[in-house]
Order: structure tokens, then C-alpha cells, then sequence
């Protein structure tokens, strides 16, 4: 991806996310937004983007990190909001074991504490590890995770799967984690 095209997918990811109102714009209850609306605001802040543009940015991001309604008027992210949003996922039987990508520093707190969501709706899994080592190496030496999501499910645990494939759920206690 070109800087440009990377720049754009950071400054969605803020605003489909996090902080709509960074550049003044508003997601619906579901996380969208409509896409002129979100053209018109980017560009407000000095950043040129068109629909083109746009499109590019939806279809080369390699975690297929946003995603158009069946018109391509709305976009909104797959997951990872902090604002509260509902995606309208309906729940899934995970497969036996989801990994968890982490940096080294973090990983003692979690086998203590188990994974939380902290600020995001929720805690993100993966269906394989090379995923989970992309994600873990984000923030220095990646470490990854085993998830015991058949246990957790046969618990009683929820878990859900987004449109981009990162399994979803609220809380993984510790006696489900375990390292690599």
C-alpha cells in the first residue's frame, strides 16, 4: 500500500472507530455512516479523498478493516470500536482454539488477569496464528496466544465472527489462555 493509501486507512480507522467527531461526522447506532457525508467531512480537514479514492482505501486494506452497505452509500469499520456501536453480529460457535496476538510486555498481565476489552467493545481473536503474530507484532516482540474458545463456549462464553474474520467476545478469563 502507498503511504497515502495507509495515511487514509489510519485517519478512517480514528474516525469509523474511535472519534467521529474529529472530523465532525456521526455513525448511526449500527456504526454507519454515510460515505458522501464522510467524502465531505475529510476533505474539510485538508486531506483530499473522493469516492475512488475511498474505494481503494475499503479494498486494499489487508484486514479488510472497513466495509460499504450493499449500495456502497454507508461504511462504517468491521470491528474494533470503542464507541459503542452494534454491529448486529449474531453469535457463533467458535472453532476449538483462537489465538491471541500480543507484544512480550503485556503477556504476564494477561496470563494473571486473562484478556479484557479495555476501551474497545471487545476482546479480538484470531483463527490462526499468523494473524496473531502480525497483531502481536505491532508494539515489539510478538507472543502468542492459545484460546480455549470450545471450553469457553461450552461454558457458556458468546463469541461472535465480523464481517473481516476476527472472532469477537467480551471477557477471556485466564484458565483459558494459555502461551504458544
Amino acid at each position: 500500500m502507498s503511504k497515502n493509501v495507509v495515511q487514509l486507512s489510519k485517519l478512517l480507522s480514528l474516525v469509523l472507530r474511535h472519534q467521529p467527531g474529529y472530523i465532525g461526522i456521526q455513525l448511526d447506532e449500527n456504526g454507519w455512516t454515510p460515505v458522501h457525508e464522510l467524502i465531505a467531512a475529510i476533505n474539510t480537514i485538508g486531506t483530499p479523498i473522493n469516492l475512488a479514492t475511498l474505494e481503494n482505501v475499503v479494498h486494499t486494506n489487508n484486514k479488510q478493516r472497513f466495509a460499504f452497505n450493499e449500495d456502497q452509500t454507508l461504511i462504517r469499520a468491521s470491528q474494533g470500536h470503542s464507541v459503542n456501536v452494534s454491529l448486529n453480529l449474531e453469535p457463533e460457535v467458535p472453532t476449538a482454539e483462537l489465538y491471541h496476538g500480543t507484544a512480550q510486555q503485556f503477556v504476564a498481565s494477561i496470563l494473571q488477569n486473562g484478556l479484557m476489552k479495555r476501551s474497545r467493545n471487545h476482546v479480538h481473536l484470531s483463527a490462526d496464528t499468523n494473524t496473531a503474530v502480525q497483531v502481536g507484532s505491532r508494539r515489539g516482540k510478538p507472543v502468542v496466544l492459545i484460546i480455549d474458545s470450545a471450553a469457553m463456549h461450552a461454558n457458556g462464553y458468546t463469541f461472535f465472527l465480523s464481517e473481516n474474520g476476527v472472532w469477537l467476545t467480551d471477557h477471556v478469563p485466564r484458565e483459558y489462555v494459555r502461551l504458544a
